[in-house]
């Protein structure tokens, strides 16, 4: 049988994923793969350069997916950043569950160690950019070394709550997943009002107040 001349970026992420679902495992090599799928050798590193790197690839797919959904919505585009994220997180997961079982099949053994997974790392560069992109608040504090401590932390706990919301999606058996979309509003919800600056503004206000009338009374 005659090569496939051509063949896609997609064809090749299709063809991995209903392989090691059909035959839980990876294959066993690139040349078997590509064999397999009657495709030449060389056109799978025309994308990748690796299986490893082909799987992070379709992690980040996942995301770009999602923000291509939300791009083409004019209500997402009004939104603040608190509801841009929690339509973001529905709109990610609705993916995942479009792929469920290769999620779990790859992420299962490891899903007592999502943070340090390197199948992720695609994923956590573009989530993270995503959440420095949506330009939440924090506290103004004048001083550029705080500022990037700030927006470190923030991006590195967003991305906790990221694999923290999947870890519970992987386990959750609730018909359509409710409890996971239960779990999203309520995360997102409260690390926004934890995040909320307004209170510790006003105490700061306060405190410089009190600092000036004790100035004007010495």
């Amino acid at each position: 049988m005659a090569k496939k001349k051509s063949i896609t970026e997609n064809d090749i992420i299709s063809s991995y994923m209903d392989y090691v679902l059909e035959h839980n495992e990876n294959p066993k090599s690139v040349y078997a793969f590509a064999k397999g799928n009657n495709f030449e050798e060389s056109k799978f590193y025309d994308f990748f350069g690796s299986f490893e790197a082909l799987e992070k690839h379709i992690f980040e797919a996942f995301f770009k997916n999602t923000l291509s959904v939300l791009d083409k919505s004019e209500d997402y585009k009004s939104f603040d950043a608190r509801n841009k994220l929690l339509s973001f997180y529905f709109t990610f997961f609705e993916n995942l569950t479009a792929n469920r079982s290769y999620v779990t099949y790859s992420l299962h053994r490891y899903k007592n160690g999502l943070k340090g997974l390197t199948v992720l790392s695609e994923l956590k560069k573009s989530f993270t950019s995503y959440i420095e992109d949506l330009d939440i608040e924090t506290l103004d504090i004048k001083h550029e070394q705080i500022d990037k401590i700030q927006r470190r932390a923030l991006q590195e706990s967003a991305w906790l709550q990221l694999l923290l919301t999947m870890k519970f999606w992987m386990e959750d058996t609730s018909a359509a997943f409710e409890k996971t979309d239960i779990f999203i509003e309520k995360a997102v919800n409260t690390s926004f009002d934890v995040l909320s600056i307004a209170p510790l503004k006003s105490v700061l206000d306060f405190g410089k107040f009190i600092f000036k009338e004790k100035m004007n009374m010495n």
